[in-house]
């Protein structure tokens, strides 16, 4: 009888910022799509290394490898929001290891519903968005869009970050808010 080895939980590293190097554990969760190194370095050599005083949402948070960067870069508020609960509690512990060197801004991780904190928020609250839902409900993600852009205010940087499955065109993700329009990092 072969005895099955449990698998070491898997890492991502923080790319930047005060939490440079550090390591996030990632778990193994049906539809946990953490963002690569390269797509994170790509966004925040386009947003800037430094993000002193903006105000960001990660939601979706999933292992809140956005928004920990973000917090990393020095913004002033970010919030992750996860609805599972072994996310949550993954991104909990997370965020208590990285607090040996604690972040120039205020971090919140929250076990809520993404679209419903949305919602609830006023207009142009929020600097930057993070948006990374699950694929396979693409209303989800429609609906993430329209109200990020409204509770999105991009005039002292930041913007909307969406990731989306390869089967959604970029054109019906742009046409969805208002007076947006899309740029690819």
């Amino acid at each position: 009888m072969k005895t099955l080895k449990k698998e070491p939980p898997k890492k991502i590293r923080i790319i930047g910022g005060n939490w440079r190097s550090r390591l996030l554990t990632v778990m193994d969760l049906p539809g946990l799509r953490p963002t690569t190194d390269r797509i994170r370095e790509t966004l925040f050599n386009w947003l800037g290394q430094d993000l002193t005083g903006l105000r960001c949402l990660d939601l979706f948070a999933g292992t809140g490898a956005l928004g920990f960067e973000a917090a990393s870069r020095g913004a002033a508020l970010v919030i992750l929001m996860e609805k599972d609960k072994k996310a949550c509690a993954n991104l909990s512990a997370n965020f208590a290891l990285l607090q040996s060197s604690p972040a120039s801004g205020h971090v919140e991780v929250l076990q809520r519903d993404s679209l419903e904190f949305l919602k609830q928020q006023v207009d142009r609250s929020s600097n930057l968005i993070f948006i990374d839902p699950p694929f396979q409900d693409s209303s989800l993600l429609d609906h993430a869009v329209i109200e990020a852009s409204r509770v999105c205010d991009d005039s002292t940087g930041g913007g909307i970050y969406v990731e989306f499955p390869s089967t959604r065109q970029r054109e019906e993700l742009e046409a969805l808010p208002p007076g947006w329009h899309c740029e690819n990092t």
